[in-house]
């Protein structure tokens, strides 16, 4: 059996949607004779945690804990709620940002580059040298963000293991890499880091197909997409939400405000006075003060049951229940490639999805591969509220459903066989 090792800084007890990808990974992989083998920090500050994902781990997975040092412990001395936000990468918009947000936002782009984790790099590296010597491990991977620590996989490749990239999410092109406030050098040593790692890796890991385009632009390494996923469960009888429930799951970033879907429901309320009995809007996951502000200003406020964050389980159990769900992303180019984890738990779900995005967005064609669903882009408020409407209609005819075809391909079974396919032929 071949061994791998799998270089994270998220993993269980962590919660949140960077855990999902490679705790499901590492679930599988012995399924097609790889031996997984995790290397995670020993004290790790992680915004929120899921003691529940612990099921998830084999008793036979070998977990390498080393001590980590990060400046968050000290930042917060000043700041320790927004600290623990923008780790988190909720970030409020400029104008809502206090001096110490601005601050902080400041130290972490130009002091910690490529992030705040880059401390954890030299030893490491050096402690696991020598393990993957004695325990005879020729491959490591590497997934970020952070991105820090592709920083090891690069000098532990100089020992002459073969080393495998995983990019969750891009890494100069992340939705917050604007908000860091990098100065010209700072932007540059990103730009240098990032080329850096994507010319040497061996293979090359991402989730969306515009990301592939986007780093085939920097490097002439194969690059490799495998979508997040979703697990196959036997769940207990779902009983549906009674009232008419927009269910969002997730963070509701400050940038993350869809205020166009909320206009159109302010309008719909007036229009359809009846809708006013029935909705609810569910947030489960943190939201931000500027969706509550928004949310407020337009009267919808009285609609919203705000969960906040809850465990996988009980979030994917919302999904089931909840009429409609709600798929939001930021407005902007750099978002068109991001492929949320969510997405594909929302299409086994057999609710149907309104999701809203840039154009062009790699996930609405896969809504509408498998058809799940509807598409919009944030000028598109009279064709959001028809949507809704017909929703709405379906609803007390007691026919809103979703059924979506072609999900087969993005079981985490079957995407773990694409990931062992590839460390085979390194």
């Amino acid at each position: 059996m071949k061994k791998v090792l799998i270089v994270s800084y998220y993993f269980p007890p962590a919660g949140g949607p960077g855990v999902q990808r490679w705790l499901k990974f590492v679930k599988y992989l012995p399924d097609f004779q790889i031996e997984p083998i995790v290397y995670i920090p020993q004290n790790p500050t992680y915004p929120i945690e899921d003691e529940g994902l612990l099921s998830d781990v084999s008793d036979q997975l070998t977990i390498l804990k080393q001590p980590i040092w990060e400046p968050y412990g000290l930042a917060s001395l000043f700041s320790k709620k927004n600290i623990k936000n923008i780790s988190a990468g909720i970030i409020p918009t400029i104008q809502k940002q206090s001096w110490k947000e601005r601050l902080a936002l400041f130290v972490r782009g130009n002091l910690f580059i490529p992030d705040a984790r880059v401390f954890w790099v030299k030893p490491s590296v050096a402690y696991l040298k020598d393990y993957c010597h004695a325990n005879d491990i020729d491959t490591i991977i590497t997934t970020g963000p952070p991105h820090s620590l592709h920083l090891i996989g690069l000098a532990l490749q100089k020992q002459g293991l073969k080393w495998v990239a995983d990019f969750r999410d891009p890494w100069t092109t992340i939705g917050y890499h604007k908000a860091l406030k990098l100065l010209p050098w700072a932007q540059r040593k990103h730009k240098r880091l990032e080329k850096q790692v994507l010319q040497a890796a061996d293979a090359i890991i991402v989730t969306s197909a515009t990301t592939k385009t986007e780093f085939e632009s920097l490097t002439s390494r194969p690059i490799t997409v495998i979508t997040n996923g979703y697990d196959t469960t036997t769940e207990p009888s779902i009983t549906l939400d009674q009232t008419f429930s927009l269910a969002h799951i997730g963070s509701l970033l400050s940038a993350r405000n869809p205020i166009v879907l909320w206009e159109a429901l302010f309008e719909l309320l007036k229009e359809v006075p009846e809708l006013a009995q029935h909705l609810q809007l569910k947030f489960i996951g943190t939201t931000s003060q500027e969706v509550k502000d928004t949310l407020e200003k337009l009267g919808l406020l009285t609609y919203v049951r705000d969960y906040g964050y809850v465990s996988h389980d009980e979030a994917v159990k919302h999904q089931k229940e909840s009429q409609v769900l709600l798929l939001i992303e930021i407005d902007s180019p750099e978002t068109k490639l991001i492929l949320p984890g969510k997405l594909f738990e929302y299409l086994v779900s057999g609710r149907p999805i309104l999701a809203m995005g840039p154009a062009g967005s790699d996930f609405a064609s896969i809504i509408q591969e498998t058809q799940s669903g509807s598409f919009f882009t944030y000028d598109q408020k009279m064709a959001v509220k028809n949507f809704i409407s017909s929703c709405f209609t379906a609803y007390k005819n007691g026919s809103l459903h979703s059924t979506a075809v072609g999900v087969e391909k993005y079981a985490r079974k079957n995407l773990t066989q694409q990931l062992a396919q590839l460390l085979t032929t390194l």
